[in-house]
């Protein structure tokens, strides 16, 4: 064992322990009063190595920054005088048809055991379905397809509830056929949507983890979905250590050989009932080309500011995106959301709904699914105190004149 495995060693052993024994936990209520404040409480317990591959973006991480930063250049408009049944606004929105508490969504991200090994994506997915949002799993999970199916189908839902959206998010390899059997195990397993994340045909490169010595995925953990591909040998691929870093290593499973057909092979796959929204949109041609090719919806995503340094924030691009794709499909957004004026301010731009990704990981570190579910009812509490002072009632009544950018003022 290597002294980045033993390490890692020492963390997982405490994160089962505090997880185990509730007395032993970082009491997040005392510390959290929003989003931030997990990831400050994270670093605190986190070793940096871990910390950092969660928190960095890549090269100067000026995409990373800027994603929050870019917010700020968005103004409300608050409109008095409209009556609000209650006291309190409605948050609940369909997505494909399926009923979700408030148009916020775990966007999938892998390895989830890193920060809760006891159980993984499994402790997320069914915290999402208890809170009845969307959970997308990631291709590079933790817990495998089925696993993660098995775990939410067995957890109680309430009994007004709808079943929230399960979703698979797939890359496409180099052997197309694992990319083909992924995607039918996961239809099989129940999944009802798929993400095609189609912005890493190479990953970003992540200095933080180089520096660290962070290049492959410490021992036990393993992506799980891999396991039955046994001619794919992908654990010697991902955890090959001929790079500086782990994404640079497990990027070689990805096939670079891509182009907008592949949007129909895929779709072809998973059938007409089973939406696929295209992840890693950042301009309007490309969405045009996305839906041309049969795409459901489109995702506008830099990838966290994982991928292309320099790009543009998710929330500067959308707009463009939106006058483009003119309604014709649902739009999903993530890179940046940690406010409720956030999630307000992205509805307005015209996405249907925002995803949060770093988040998920911060909030599991410092208390397993309790703290993630915590953190989601700060996130809506704080939607529904923005909707109520701008005048809204439901989310439909979000829309563009309720915003203005600070160079237009």
């Amino acid at each position: 064992m290597d002294k980045q495995d033993k390490a890692f060693s020492s963390v997982i052993a405490s994160l089962t322990t505090a997880n185990k024994n509730k007395s032993k936990r970082i009491d997040y209520e005392r510390h959290c009063f929003n989003v931030d404040d997990f990831q400050k409480l994270s670093k605190k317990v986190l070793p940096k190595d871990l910390y950092e591959y969660l928190s960095s973006g890549s090269d100067d991480e000026q995409t990373l920054h800027w994603n929050r930063r870019a917010f700020q250049d968005w103004f409300l408009r608050p409109r008095m005088m409209r009556p609000l049944p209650n006291n309190k606004p409605q948050t609940h929105t369909k997505l494909f048809g399926r009923t979700v508490s408030m148009p916020i969504f775990c966007s999938p991200a892998g390895v989830h055991a890193l920060v809760h090994p006891q159980e993984g994506e499994c402790a997320t997915a069914k915290a999402c379905r208890e809170a009845g949002i969307l959970f997308g799993l990631s291709q590079h999970s933790t817990r495998s397809i089925e696993q993660v199916a098995e775990a939410v189908n067995a957890h109680p839902l309430k009994s007004s509830s709808e079943e929230p959206p399960l979703w698979y998010q797939a890359y496409i390899l180099k052997d197309r056929s694992v990319t083909e059997r992924l995607l039918r195990r996961a239809i099989k397993a129940g999944y009802t949507g798929i993400f095609l994340t189609v912005d890493s045909i190479k990953f970003g490169y992540r200095e933080a983890d180089a520096r660290n010595g962070f290049d492959a995925l410490p021992k036990p953990h393993r992506l799980a979905n891999y396991d039955e591909q046994k001619t794919l040998n992908a654990s010697k691929v991902y955890n090959a250590r001929e790079e500086k870093s782990w994404d640079q290593n497990s990027e070689q499973l990805f096939d670079g050989n891509v182009s907008w057909s592949d949007i129909r092979w895929i779709k072809n796959i998973v059938g007409s009932n089973i939406p696929l929204v295209v992840k890693g949109i950042m301009t309007r041609e490309d969405a045009l080309l996305a839906i041309e090719a049969g795409a459901d919806g489109i995702m506008v995503s830099n990838h966290g500011g994982r991928q292309l340094d320099g790009a543009f924030a998710s929330i500067d691009v959308l707009p463009e995106i939106s006058k483009a794709v003119a309604g014709r499909v649902p739009i999903f957004l993530d890179g940046g959301i940690r406010r409720g004026t956030d999630v307000l301010k992205a509805l307005a731009l015209g996405a249907t709904a925002v995803g949060i990704g770093k988040p998920i990981f911060f909030s599991l570190a410092v208390g397993g699914p309790d703290a993630f579910l915590y953190m989601l009812q700060l996130l809506k509490t704080e939607l529904e105190t923005a909707m109520a002072l701008c005048g809204c009632t439901s989310l439909n009544d979000i829309t563009p004149d309720l915003l203005s950018r600070r160079s237009s003022l």
